[in-house]
C-alpha cells in the first residue's frame, strides 16, 4: 500500500487561470441609428410617464362614450350604403371607438331603437348629426330623442356645417365633377351650393357661411346657396318638411342659377355643389337642375369622416354653460 502511494503521488490542484487582459483596442459600439434611438427614447418616456399623475386629470375610461351618427333617412337605394361607408371610414380612423347609426325617419335602425340598445352609463353617448345646419332636427328632435332614452345621458354635437373640413369635401367633389379651377376663354365659373334647407333662420345662416367659405376655397368664385324645397303647388299640406322655406330672401336652386346668370355667368359655367351626406330625393333633384357640372353627395369623403370625429371630440370637450345647453339629460352643443 505504501509502494502504491509512492508510485502514484496525490495530484495537486492546478492554479486558477489569470483573468483575461482587457483588449487594448476595444471595438466601438454598434451605431444605434435614428430609428433605434427614437424607439429607446419612446420606451424610456413611456416607462417614466406611467409613474406620473397630473393634478386634475383622470385616467381614461376603458370604453369611451359611443358615437351615434344621426342620419336623416331616405328611401333612396343609395342612401344607406353611402352612410355606412362613411361610418366605416370613421371606425377605421378610430378603431377603439364604438360607432352606431340611427335614422330620424324612413330607414332602419331608427334613432330611438339605437339609443334603446345602448347600455346605461353616465355620459354614455354623443349624438353627431350628419346634417349641415342648426335646423329643427338638431335643435329639437335630437334633444327630444335623447331625453326619451331615460337610461342614457349624453351630449349632442353641432352639425357638420359650417367647417373647413366640410368645405374641403365640397371642393373635392366639385373638381371630381369637372368644375374648372380657372376662367376658360373669358367665361367665369360660379357655383350653387345646394342644401336641403330649413325653416330655422340659423340653418340658413349656417348654409350662407358655408357658401362664403367655399367661395374663398375656390379663389373667389361666386357661390350662392340654393335650397331644394319644392314650390308651393307641389308641397303636400300634411308634410311640413316639404313645404317651401319661410326664410326671407332664400333661393331655390333654379332661382340661384338665374341669379348667377343675371350676373353674366353662362349656364354651362354654373355648377351645383351637393351639401348632402348621401344620395336622396333632394340630392337627385338638385343634380338634375344643374346647368353645368353636378357634384356628387359627400358620402365617405375622408374629410367628412374626420369632421364627424372632430364634432364628437368637440362635444366631449365642451363644458356646460360654455358652448353647450342642458336639456333634460342631454347636453346640446350650440
Amino acid at each position: 500500500m505504501t509502494a502504491s502511494t509512492a508510485n502514484h503521488p496525490t495530484p495537486q490542484p492546478r492554479p486558477a487561470a489569470p483573468p483575461p487582459l482587457p483588449d487594448p483596442c476595444p471595438r466601438p459600439a454598434e451605431p444605434l441609428g435614428a430609428a433605434g434611438l427614437a424607439r429607446d427614447i419612446t420606451a424610456e418616456l413611456s416607462s417614466r410617464l406611467r409613474t406620473v399623475r397630473l393634478h386634475g386629470f383622470r385616467r381614461p375610461t376603458a370604453r369611451p362614450p359611443a358615437l351615434v351618427a344621426v342620419a336623416h333617412g331616405s328611401r333612396h337605394p343609395g342612401a344607406a350604403p353611402a352612410v355606412r361607408a362613411l361610418l366605416a371610414r370613421v371606425r377605421a380612423l378610430r378603431p377603439d371607438l364604438p360607432v352606431h347609426l340611427g335614422h330620424l325617419e324612413l330607414d332602419a335602425p331608427l334613432l330611438a331603437d339605437t339609443l334603446a340598445a345602448l347600455p346605461a352609463a353616465p355620459g354614455s353617448a354623443v349624438l353627431v348629426p350628419l346634417l349641415f345646419g342648426h335646423g329643427h332636427h338638431v335643435t329639437r328632435d335630437l334633444p327630444a330623442a335623447l331625453a326619451a332614452a331615460g337610461h342614457l345621458s349624453g351630449r349632442i354635437a353641432t352639425p357638420l356645417g359650417p367647417d373647413a373640413l366640410l368645405v374641403e369635401a365640397l371642393h373635392d367633389r366639385l373638381l371630381e365633377a369637372g368644375f374648372p379651377t380657372s376662367p376658360h376663354h373669358g367665361h367665369r365659373p360660379a357655383v350653387v351650393l345646394a342644401a336641403a334647407g330649413s325653416r330655422a333662420a340659423r340653418s340658413a345662416r349656417d348654409t350662407a357661411r358655408t357658401a362664403r367659405l367655399l367661395s374663398a376655397r375656390l379663389g373667389g368664385v361666386p357661390v350662392l346657396p340654393g335650397y331644394a324645397h319644392p314650390p308651393p303647388a307641389t308641397a303636400p299640406d300634411g308634410d311640413a318638411s316639404r313645404r317651401p322655406s319661410s326664410i326671407a330672401a332664400s333661393l331655390t336652386v333654379p332661382e340661384a342659377v338665374r341669379a348667377l346668370t343675371d350676373r353674366g355667368h353662362r349656364p354651362r359655367d354654373i355648377a351645383v355643389a351637393a351639401c348632402f351626406a348621401a344620395p336622396g330625393r333632394f340630392a337627385d333633384q338638385c343634380a338634375a337642375l344643374a346647368p353645368g357640372p353636378a357634384a356628387a353627395p359627400l358620402g365617405d369623403h375622408p374629410a367628412l369622416a374626420r369632421l364627424v370625429l372632430h364634432r364628437y371630440d368637440q362635444a366631449l370637450c365642451a363644458r356646460t354653460g360654455s358652448g353647450t345647453q342642458d336639456i333634460g339629460a342631454a347636453t346640446v352643443a350650440v
